[in-house]
């Protein structure tokens, strides 16, 4: 790749009379346009965790098998969460939900005046899918665990749809642009009223339902706190500065992905049946559907 400092030096020629006679104007050659890519380890390591992440699907309907369907939220929620992140890494993997984020850069030369390219980076939009449908799930399972109250567990899941999508949109921002990192801000400042919401609460709230689920609870929100904070400082420093490879970028959140869903819904799963008292009851709809509904009743109508 030929560099900008790559320039035709200026000349000077000196006729035998003494006279001088100006040389060619100096000249740069700007740079192609450069592009960050995943590569081979970065594509491998997406197949590998759509592997991961449709085994733990099966894995978690097969715990439901005998489970009460009215005892069978948690499951469901850690199901779909898996199966969401499946498709997500499955789209990544096969290329079909990856776009460029291009940024013009600007060269600085000493003798020379400066120059721009343009340098495009790999941006995952699936990814900020994945998380947008599957937080919300993960989120309603630490609510219904602590239970939360519907108010807050509206307003944590609301704040963590803000979060996500603004760091969508701080992706496809220019490099360094207020723009770019007012949403960043944005992003941060709806994490903080997840954590309110949730940790706060849940942690008042869970103390009614015995010592049990409290320390389910507050092992699993702390688990989760530490993982989600993870997350803002990888972003920070690959899609925010652009400071890592889009590989490591992949790998890193691959890892961070298996932990936030697959550990931490085995975990749920397995601890909770330990814990009676963490056992949600839902009849009505979730368990009976609507098949009562519509009949004639004896003495609700007067056939006279």
């Amino acid at each position: 790749m030929i560099r900008p400092e790559q320039v035709v030096e200026m000349m000077s020629l000196v006729k035998p009379t003494g006279t001088s006679v100006p040389g060619p104007i100096p000249t740069v050659i700007p740079t192609p346009t450069e592009y960050q890519a995943a590569g081979g380890e970065g594509h491998r390591t997406l197949w590998v965790t759509f592997a991961i992440m449709v085994a733990s699907s099966a894995i978690f309907a097969l715990l439901s098998w005998n489970v009460p369907i009215s005892r069978r939220i948690y499951y469901v929620l850690t199901t779909l969460m898996t199966i969401v992140a499946s498709l997500s890494y499955f789209a990544m993997a096969s290329g079909h939900s990856v776009s460029y984020s291009c940024i013009t850069v600007r060269d600085y030369h000493k003798h020379v005046p400066d120059t721009f390219h343009d340098v495009c980076r790999q941006v995952y939009w699936a990814r900020y899918i994945d998380w947008t449908l599957t937080t919300p799930l993960l989120l309603l399972n630490l609510c219904l665990l602590a239970g939360i109250d519907g108010g807050h567990t509206l307003m944590a899941i609301l704040a963590n749809l803000v979060m996500n999508l603004s760091a969508l949109f701080a992706a496809f921002s220019s490099t360094g642009t207020a723009q770019k990192w007012g949403w960043y801000a944005i992003s941060i400042l709806s994490y903080i009223f997840v954590i309110w919401h949730v940790a706060l609460h849940g942690t008042r709230m869970v103390s009614a339902k015995g010592s049990g689920v409290s320390k389910l609870f507050s092992s699993l929100a702390i688990y989760s706190l530490i993982l989600w904070t993870a997350y803002p400082v990888i972003w920070g420093v690959a899609d925010g500065a652009r400071k890592m490879t889009v590989d490591s970028e992949i790998m890193t959140y691959a890892i961070l992905d298996i932990l936030a869903k697959t550990v931490f819904g085995l975990w749920l799963l397995v601890s909770h049946r330990a814990v009676p008292e963490s056992n949600i009851e839902l009849d009505g709809y979730w368990s009976h559907g609507l098949a009562s509904e519509g009949r004639i009743r004896v003495g609700d109508e007067d056939l006279n």
